[in-house]
């Protein structure tokens, strides 16, 4: 057990004070020294009764004294100088071995101030009977420890180097706990010593005054607890006022103590402070069975080797905490680069629990985020967590909160206690609040205490007091309702993960604040082009109308030559819209365009060079530029009369790059735009701005020329791709005929006309309309449906109803839909064959083929 020192003298400690300032140490000296203390005016004002025996001389007439009367003026001389000396230093001054007065004597001597008294301690130096220590063994004992890397194994070594240096029976390293409890960390013992280490002693074994004064007085030693102490006189000084003996070495210890200490079975104690960053870590506790006094000389080696070993201990203990400093860099650096793929931290919980796990220790972790709850190992329910949740944004904001005994701060703990003691909650927003929460479950380990920390306090012969305990035996007490307490770094490195969570939080906004403001421009570019190509197409069709009479040789034949265009034009529509993300022909993108607005001169558009296919991003800009050169060709250049061409030529480089040229010729006269428009715009700014790559157009007299330079990120040369016999589908569909009752289900009355005629030329006997998926329940289950055309979408409902009936009643079936195959409803059904709108009686043929060939 430590040297405590409880304190008192005069007065009873009494222990309802612990926590009071420290208080004046009063009052009596050990047996070994001799202490005399001189007011401002150099008079001896308080003296220890043994002074006489020590220093020979009438010990009652050195009080009221001049101190130049008792001792020599040589020693008067040196012992000021030591006084001038003690003026630029805190603690205490000495001289050792020194020939006070001037006979064959020779006296240690400590020079410390107390208040605005001057104290000098006088210790007979006992030649012979202790030996003299080796200054450099110092040196070595603290080389031998800064071998070591870990805090226990560089404290047993400096364990050993301080029995080595005082000689005693039993040398203990105790530390301080975060709630000021101590254990034994490490020891050095004869054999015959019982074995402390492992012990925990509670916080009241060192009340905080005793504590304090362990940092004033860095050493303390009890040479004989069975010793004889003596008084000061007078108890007062001059101005009134007790004398402190808060730095006197030679001063005696409490009576409580020592009968702690005979209780013990130890005859002698010295204790050693042990101080990191101005604060109390630990103490050198040292036991001796036999009455032990070491000179001061010896002691003061001591002393020096503790600072050293101070030293040392900061030097781990920081370099430890910078390894923890650099660890929780790394998660810092690590979860950055895995959370910074927009996910979110429900998303990456996964990831998120795994890596803070090598920082911090937990039994479990949940995440709380924008009202969803992901948890993981030992963890209240959702349900548990909504109060807990509910709590926490009580706590201050901002801030991590720990507890390891949760229960005591919110009582609803209780109800989870089995799986949760103590938490670590970081916020990682503010309004509303989310958080990140780490688990502990209580501590399953046994703390092993060295007497009952419940009863430091016992009723003593002389009332309420600190009485010793009469029994060191180590009993069990399992900690209940509490967890592992959370270490100072760990917090730290919860806190810097705090900041880190909360930047992953707002690099995330800010992505999606930039997606959603690119995903607003990307959508008021395709309203502008919709509106854009919608009036081209309008302009367009009108004018296929009035061209096609002109051209047309019947009625006929016009219905047939406007139908064709028409439908080519969807084709090219649905080219533009319906991106599947895969690479696509760059020619079948030119030839779709060409065939959609230019028809009979389809021809005249000529493409040479090289095959190339494009990346999704390339062909949805190619697609645009495309059109805008084919449409104004067709409206303005070499394509808007009969004799003018076009030769697009295709250039696939060594390094990669894709080299376009457009070049119009024989045409009409070509002038440069008085104004920019909207698709001159694109043609110029689409592949420089999308593709990074660069676009140059140059409007000759002679025809419009366009230079395009695409990056090798979005071409390739062209794959081979197997294209499906169309002479033989159409074939098929030319034989294909329909017998029995057949079903159209559309919402537009028109559009079901037009089907319904166009499934009666196939040969239907009679064709049934619904415009609800009701009535078209209704109509399967009173009519034998021998074909079943299905509109997809049907204003406020879909027709998925009817399609999973049909299909259970294996009624041949064909979807028709607007939105192309990337439909969510016709994706469920890939065996089911898709007719887009807007259709013809060809394709319409082609459908119902496909589907009775099925």
């Amino acid at each position: 057990m430590p040297e405590t020192d409880p304190i008192q003298q005069q007065q009873d400690y009494d222990l309802t004070n612990c926590d009071r300032e420290p208080i004046h140490i009063l009052g009596r000296v050990q047996s070994y020294g001799c202490l005399i203390a001189l007011s401002s005016d150099w008079m001896v004002t308080c003296a220890s009764e043994n002074c006489g025996t020590i220093l020979g001389l009438d010990a009652q007439s050195i009080v009221g004294s001049r101190f130049t009367d008792i001792f020599p003026q040589e020693t008067v001389h040196n012992l000021r100088t030591k006084m001038q000396v003690l003026s630029y230093q805190t603690g205490t001054a000495r001289v050792f071995a020194y020939a006070a007065l001037e006979d064959e004597r020779l006296f240690d001597i400590s020079v410390s101030q107390s208040d605005r008294n001057m104290i000098f301690e006088f210790e007979p130096r006992q030649i012979g009977t202790q030996s003299e220590q080796d200054r450099s063994s110092v040196r070595a004992l603290i080389g031998r420890v800064r071998r070591h890397e870990t805090i226990e194994d560089m404290s047993r070594e400096a364990a050993r180097a301080v029995k080595l240096l005082s000689g005693f029976d039993r040398v203990m390293v105790y530390r301080f706990n975060e709630d000021d409890s101590g254990t034994v960390i490490a020891e050095v013992a004869e054999p015959d010593q019982e074995p402390f280490l492992g012990l925990r002693y509670p916080a009241s074994d060192i009340p905080k005054q005793a504590r304090a004064l362990y940092l004033r007085s860095p050493l303390r030693i009890i040479s004989d607890v069975n010793a004889k102490t003596y008084a000061i006189h007078p108890s007062l000084d001059p101005n009134g006022q007790p004398l402190d003996l808060s730095l006197a070495v030679t001063r005696a210890v409490s009576p409580i103590h020592l009968e702690y200490l005979r209780n013990m079975g130890v005859s002698a104690s010295m204790s050693v402070s042990i101080i990191r960053n101005g604060k109390l870590w630990g103490l050198f506790a040292c036991h001796h069975q036999m009455a032990k006094h070491i000179s001061y000389e010896t002691r003061s080696e001591i002393e020096l080797f503790s600072e050293l070993f101070n030293y040392q201990l900061a030097q781990v203990e920081l370099t430890n905490e910078l390894a923890e400093v650099d660890l929780a860099r790394s998660l810092h650096d690590r979860l950055m680069t895995q959370l910074s793929g927009g996910k979110s931290m429900s998303e990456a919980f996964d990831v998120l629990s795994e890596n803070i796990k090598e920082v911090i220790p937990f039994d479990g972790a949940a995440v709380f985020t924008d009202g969803d709850y992901k948890s993981a190992g030992a963890t209240p329910t959702k349900e548990e967590f909504m109060g807990l949740a509910r709590f926490l944004n009580t706590t201050p904001s901002g801030q991590v909160y720990q507890t390891h005994a949760l229960s005591t701060r919110y009582p609803a703990a209780e109800n989870f206690a089995d799986r949760v003691a103590g938490i670590l909650a970081l916020p990682v927003s503010r309004t509303p609040r989310d958080y990140l929460v780490l688990f502990r479950r209580e501590i399953a380990s046994s703390v092993k205490w060295a007497g009952n920390p419940e009863k430091p306090v016992e009723l003593g012969p002389n009332g309420v007091r600190l009485t010793p305990r009469k029994s060191f035996d180590a009993w069990q007490e399992v900690v209940r309702g509490q967890s592992a307490p959370w270490r100072s770094s760990e917090l730290r490195a919860a806190d810097a993960l705090r900041v880190t969570l909360l930047e992953v939080v707002l690099k995330m906004a800010d992505e999606r604040n930039a997606v959603r403001k690119k995903a607003q421009d990307q959508q008021e570019l395709l309203v502008a082009e919709l509106n854009h190509r919608v009036r081209n197409i309008l302009n367009l069709i009108r004018g296929l109308v009035s061209q096609g009479q002109e051209d047309a040789k019947s009625l006929d034949d016009y219905r047939s030559v406007l139908e064709d265009r028409i439908f080519a034009l969807a084709r090219a529509h649905d080219q533009l819209t319906q991106t599947e993300w895969n690479w696509v022909s760059f020619r079948s993108l030119v030839e779709t365009e060409v065939k959609a607005f230019l028809t009979a001169k389809a021809s005249r558009v000529m493409i040479t060079g090289d095959e190339i296919d494009l990346s999704p991003t390339a062909f949805s800009t190619l697609a645009l530029v495309i059109h805008e050169l084919v449409t104004n060709s067709a409206k303005y250049g070499a394509l808007n009369d009969s004799s003018g061409s076009v030769a697009l030529d295709v250039r696939l480089q060594p390094d990669g790059v894709a080299k376009l040229s457009w070049r119009e010729k024989n045409g009409p006269p070509v002038q440069a735009p008085k104004r920019r428009g909207f698709g001159t715009t694109i043609i110029e700014r689409s592949i420089p701005f999308e593709l990074k790559g660069r676009a140059d157009t140059r409007y000759r007299v002679t025809g419009l020329e366009a230079d395009f330079v695409l990056p090798s990120a979005h071409v390739r040369k062209a794959e081979l791709k197997t294209v499906r016999p169309q002479v033989e589908e159409n074939e098929k569909a030319s034989k294909v005929r329909l017998e029995g009752q057949c079903l159209v289900l559309e919402d537009n009355m028109v559009i079901a006309l037009d089907a319904s005629d166009m499934l009666s030329n196939l040969g239907a006997e009679h064709v049934f309309t619904a415009s609800s998926v009701a009535d078209a329940l209704k109509l399967i289950g009173e009519r034998d449906i021998s074909f079943a055309l299905l509109d997809v979408n049907l204003g406020d409902e879909t027709s998925l109803p009817v399609i999973e009936k049909c299909l259970e009643l294996r009624i041949p079936t064909a979807l028709a839909t607007g939105y192309g195959a990337n439909s969510a409803i016709v994706e469920r059904f890939p065996e089911v064959q898709v007719l887009n709108k807007p259709y013809s009686s060809d394709s319409l043929k082609q459908i119902v083929a496909r589907t009775l060939d099925l």
